[in-house]
């Protein structure tokens, strides 16, 4: 029996692992070529950023061997800027204004979000508008709670009162907000695995418990206990992070690092196996 070579299988495995990525392309119009650009960018700027020779000089023909792609197409990638993540500014007030939603005075001891009088008139300092005031000064309270309501993140109950309606900053309606969150988490969960994979540096946390024939109630009783668990290890983390960084008073004596931490649950007919090789 032949056994496949570690390339053959780390192929084999991507192949499945793009699945889903293929189909958000096909569904959104992204064709071949578009994809086949991208991927070639990313070869050339990963070669040039993460493999260099110690003493020696990224040349083009080094990260043409390296990548597989031709030299002149090497030379015109690599005059390209670098993308950066870029966390639209819905995102970045939102995070922020649903961490200090999440902290008293707005939130009750165990981090549950208070229902908040709209007005700093009707609440002083425990209101919606204290409490976007209390993140950013530039921003009226007003539009924040225009768009929260556009993207079901809150909602105005009938005495006017705000209620957040997410407990995280998920929006149900802003594809900009949702494909920035599918970016940095799919790309974190890939990083630590396979980091853990190539196996230069301590293994990251990344587990998972899947069962390949269940009844579909259990399932589903399964998903939304994973939820519930998964909420509450999330806003644990969440409290002890922005804690520490309101507290920390030696900060500046160790390096900064960030970290990401996801719960996922995903569930799919049983018929639908991946082919498993031996």
């Amino acid at each position: 029996m032949i056994t496949p070579s570690p390339s053959d299988t780390l192929l084999k495995v991507i192949r499945h692992a793009l699945k889903p990525l293929v189909r958000l392309l096909l569904a959104k119009g992204i064709a071949y070529p578009q994809l086949a650009d991208l991927l070639k960018g990313l070869y050339v700027e990963l070669a040039v950023s993460d493999f260099p020779v110690a003493g020696k000089d990224q040349t083009d023909s080094r990260i043409s061997l390296l990548s597989g792609i031709h030299r002149k197409d090497v030379k015109r990638l690599r005059a390209l800027p670098p993308d950066e993540e870029r966390v639209p500014d819905t995102v970045s007030l939102g995070m922020r204004l649903i961490n200090a939603w999440q902290q008293p005075p707005f939130a009750d001891e165990d981090g549950t979000p208070k229902r908040l009088p709209r007005l700093a008139r009707q609440g002083g300092g425990l209101s919606f508008e204290a409490l976007v005031t209390s993140v950013s000064k530039d921003i009226r309270a007003r539009s924040v709670l225009d768009e929260w309501t556009r993207l079901g993140i809150a909602s105005v109950d009938s005495e006017g009162g705000v209620v957040l309606m997410s407990d995280a900053f998920v929006p149900h309606l802003g594809f900009a907000e949702k494909a920035f969150y599918f970016g940095h988490n799919l790309h974190d969960h890939a990083a630590a695995a396979a980091s853990n994979l190539i196996g230069e540096r301590a293994p990251f946390l990344e587990r998972s418990v899947h069962y390949t024939h269940l009844p579909a109630s259990v399932v589903q009783a399964l998903a939304h206990g994973a939820e519930g668990s998964g909420m509450r290890l999330l806003k644990s983390l969440n409290r002890k992070a922005q804690t520490t960084a309101t507290t920390a008073v030696d900060m500046a004596k160790e390096p900064w690092q960030r970290f990401t931490c996801g719960i996922y649950f995903y569930a799919d007919d049983a018929t639908k196996l991946p082919e498993v090789t031996q």
